[in-house]
């Protein structure tokens, strides 16, 4: 039986001289119309996943359903273990930093709310705050802009834990955990909703206090939500706590002691599980937030169990704040009364929808000069903020997330740097999957809850 040898072009029979193969050591090189074409195998046992040492490198991310955003590991392998895992970052960069230095102050807060988009109230708390120091103007801050201040960010803190369990558990197969957390959520973001006209990335806190203050039936409304959720969070815990299987999978799984959080920077429910008892809001207390009793939790396992154990002791403290600030609320402003700092002017919640309050409109329209003017260039401008530099830190649901900001007197911030807790807690990846099993480093990475807007600021 004859075959055709590809190289001579020729039918040959079983008999004929057959032109061996290039061995795996060996190259060819054939040059063509004057350029060399280069064939074979290279020197595979020079590689680093050579036979030798017997590891392998693989991907996992930047599109993986289980890296809480794109976020890629190169993950070195002995087999199924985990010898190194090298995370990869910068997929969803989108230059929220620099592009809030070319805007005026307020125009900052919409650039910030969309950097942790799980935690969007508390950037934007976290960069008022900032501003307001430098401004001098942290004391004039009403106390119910304050209050409404504390109630929406502990709402968002809750939020927050329940994306983190509800991502959690699909990941490790229990959808119901899924399910739950999506669905207690649903009913805090339509507060969200109801008070800023937007579900996520509200713009809602500014320089000097809020846009404008919540309705009328606010106390009532967040009550009755708010009241409900220690029942939902139960659920949660019947269906988690003591589950065999969900101790199994995250029992002993994504160590990180107290000491290596020190040395990482580690801050948040993840050094919170290692025993240490830091809290901002205990430690450096903001917006009146020292008036309300709640506890700081801890436990001692330095594992991914035991921040699950955190967040949903933290969801249970964020209510008991909620509930306290909502009976003691005050009356009067929402806004310091300065008013070439107070932007946007008064505006006010129409049967459509967010509007300009009717009465302000008529002023600046019909009534002053001086007044519409004065609001053209507040709007167009901004106001300006004294030469200096700040760090203001306030603690996000993931920990302590710190806007350092520079003012060089202008209408625009010099610099805006964010010591985000999503890119600190990236950093310990490597040493919280090392020894682990593949499997294994989709609950440990979903225990550092890392949320890639932050990180990729």
């Amino acid at each position: 039986m004859a075959d055709q040898d590809p190289q001579a072009g020729a039918w040959a029979d079983e008999t004929s001289d057959i032109v061996p193969e290039p061995s795996a050591s060996q190259a060819t090189l054939e040059p063509v119309d004057g350029e060399f074409t280069v064939a074979g195998s290279g020197e595979w046992q020079n590689l680093p996943d050579a036979v030798e040492d017997d590891l392998m490198v693989i991907n996992m991310g930047p599109q993986h359903p289980s890296t809480h955003g794109v976020l890629r590991m190169l993950l070195t392998m002995d087999g199924e273990m985990i010898v190194d895992n090298q995370p990869v970052i910068g997929y969803l960069h989108t230059g929220i930093e620099k592009n809030a230095e070319f805007r005026p102050w307020v125009q900052g807060v919409t650039f910030v709310t969309r950097m942790d988009y799980l935690a969007p109230l508390h950037n934007e708390l976290g960069y008022c705050l900032a501003v307001e120091k430098l401004l001098g103007i942290g004391d004039d801050v009403p106390e119910r802009a304050q209050a409404i201040r504390v109630i929406m960010t502990e709402i968002n803190r809750i939020t927050s834990h329940q994306v983190a369990l509800a991502t959690g558990g699909m990941e490790l197969g229990a959808l119901s955990a899924m399910i739950y957390g999506f669905r207690e959520r649903e009913t805090l973001l339509d507060i969200f909703e109801y008070v800023t006209g937007l579900r996520m990335n509200h713009a809602y806190i500014r320089p000097g206090g809020l846009a404008q203050d919540v309705p009328e039936d606010f106390v009532s409304r967040v009550s009755e939500v708010i009241d409900e959720l220690p029942g939902k969070i139960d659920e949660l815990e019947d269906l988690l706590t003591e589950n065999p299987i969900w101790q199994e999978r995250n029992v002993g799984v994504g160590v990180l002691t107290a000491e290596q959080c020190f040395d990482l920077g580690i801050t948040g429910p993840v050094l919170r599980s290692a025993g240490v008892a830091h809290d901002l809001r205990k430690s450096a207390p903001y917006c009146g937030i020292e008036q309300y009793d709640f506890e700081v939790q801890t436990t001692d396992t330095a594992d991914a169990y035991g921040r699950f154990l955190i967040r949903v002791r933290e969801m249970r403290e964020s209510i008991k704040i909620v509930q306290q600030a909502l009976k003691s609320l005050p009356g009067g402003p929402v806004m310091v009364a300065d008013k070439k700092v107070a932007w946007p002017a008064q505006l006010a919640l129409g049967p459509d929808g967010l509007g300009n309050a009717k009465s302000y409109i008529g002023k600046i329209m019909g009534q002053s000069m001086e007044a519409l003017i004065h609001h053209f260039k507040l709007v167009t401008e901004g106001f300006e903020v004294p030469k200096g530099t700040v760090y203001v830190p306030v603690e996000s649901p993931r920990g302590e997330l710190g806007y350092h900001v520079t003012s060089s007197g202008t209408n625009k911030p010099y610099r805006v740097h964010v010591r985000e807790p999503s890119f600190v807690h990236i950093g310990a990846i490597p040493a919280a999957t090392r020894g682990l099993q593949v499997a294994d480093v989709i609950a440990a990475v979903a225990s550092l809850d890392p949320v890639m807007g932050g990180v990729d600021r």
